[in-house]
Order: structure tokens, then C-alpha cells, then sequence
């Protein structure tokens, strides 16, 4: 009988740490790209948090926290990401996208809107000083995807809080860039969301939903984000 809990038990671990929920709440308008976590837009949204790195490891004092909105036209993200020592990139531009801004300091989401192909998905990323860059990923084949070449009309926010050692970012996405379907409450998506921390050699990685390997893009490991009304 033990052998028989001891088992299922196990089942219901493995189960659970196969992927997570996160919730979106609706808004009935669009704002600007706001950092302010105690805003009326933002104060009231559900939150995440991505504690761990790539193979569930506790990551001490990184403890990131996620919150997200949605409206007819955007979803919206917000982090919050406390941090050591940041790794930023010399001569920032929030004008245009930043190529390989993976190699700084950045907050990230993966999502993707088809639950049959699942290594097709977009990459949205954000920098503490507000460089951005957004990639169309298709892990099947490369030449179907619009890769860095591919822009969604992501607008983008942050800013820094150096006595706290907070960073903040905003990212509103278009609908349009990431889903063919109209948005209601219900609407599900695949979604993972990842931080890079620090300057080499000690990088550190952090995840909502562990992928067990040393990269972010393992979409059998994503979650679900779930439209709330």
C-alpha cells in the first residue's frame, strides 16, 4: 500500500511541475506602456512568479514577479525583476530592435497561440534600459519564419530603480502579432517567461516553467496563460 501512495504521490509531483497556469485580467481600455506596479491598471492584476532557474533550482533574491492584462486590441506584461548587478549593453536604442539582446540583461516571454504546433511561437524580450526585440520562432524549420525580421508592433517600457535594485518593464503586444482568433475570456495560449541576470561568467537564468535544459526554447516545457473577464 505504501509502494502504491509512494508512486502516485510521485505521478502528482510530476504532474504538477509539467506546466503551470498563468491568468490574464481584462481591461476595458489600452494605456500607455506603465512600469508602476500600484497603478489602477496594473495594482489589481493577477501575478506570476519565476523563482527558479532552467532546472528548478532555487535562484535566492531573483524572485520575479509577473503580472498581465488584456484588452480587444493588446496583451500586456508586466516584471518586476530585483536584481544582484546588472549586465547592460553599451549605447542602448529603444528605436529600433536590439539583435542578440539575449547576451544582456533581459526579461522575456515565449508564447505561442497553437496547441498542435507547438515549436512555432514568438519571443518578445525587453531590457532594463528599454531596448526591445521581437522574433517569429519556428524550431521546425527556419525558413518559415520570419525570425528577427518579423515585427509585431510590441511597445515597450522600463525603467530602473537602483536603491531598491529593481527593474521594471512593460511589454503591449498586439493581438494581431500572436493570435488569429478574436480575444475573449477563456482564449488559452502556450507561454513561458524567462529572465537573463547578471555579467559573465556568473549569468544567471531564471524560469516560471523549468525547461531542464540549458536553453529557454523547449516549448514542451511552456505553461498556459488563461484570458480572464
Amino acid at each position: 500500500m505504501k509502494a502504491i501512495f509512494f508512486v502516485l504521490l510521485l505521478s502528482a509531483v510530476a504532474l504538477a511541475q509539467s506546466g503551470g497556469i498563468m491568468r490574464s485580467s481584462r481591461s476595458d481600455r489600452d494605456v500607455a506602456a506603465d512600469t508602476n506596479p500600484t497603478s489602477e491598471f496594473w495594482k489589481s492584476a493577477p501575478a506570476t512568479f519565476a523563482s527558479n532557474n532552467n532546472f528548478g533550482e532555487a535562484m535566492p533574491g531573483l524572485k520575479t514577479e509577473i503580472r498581465s492584462r488584456w484588452t480587444k486590441d493588446n496583451l500586456y506584461f508586466l516584471f518586476i525583476c530585483p536584481y544582484d548587478k546588472l549586465w547592460l549593453k553599451p549605447d542602448p536604442s529603444t528605436k529600433t530592435e536590439t539583435n542578440k539582446l539575449w547576451d544582456w540583461d533581459v526579461a522575456e516571454v515565449f508564447i505561442g497561440s497553437d496547441f498542435d504546433q507547438i515549436r512555432h511561437y514568438k519571443e518578445f524580450e525587453l531590457s532594463p534600459q528599454g531596448e526591445w526585440v521581437d522574433l517569429d520562432i519556428n524550431l521546425e524549420s527556419r525558413a518559415s519564419a520570419g525570425g528577427i525580421k518579423w515585427d509585431s508592433n510590441l511597445v515597450s517600457e522600463a525603467r530602473m530603480d537602483q536603491s531598491a535594485k529593481i527593474w521594471y518593464g512593460v511589454m503591449r503586444i498586439p493581438w494581431t502579432a500572436i493570435d488569429t482568433r478574436t480575444p475573449q475570456p477563456g482564449n488559452k495560449f502556450r507561454i513561458n517567461l524567462y529572465r537573463q541576470q547578471g555579467p559573465p561568467p556568473n549569468r544567471k537564468q531564471i524560469c516560471w516553467q523549468p525547461t531542464q535544459k540549458t536553453t529557454f526554447h523547449v516549448p514542451e516545457s511552456f505553461g498556459t496563460l488563461v484570458l480572464e473577464p
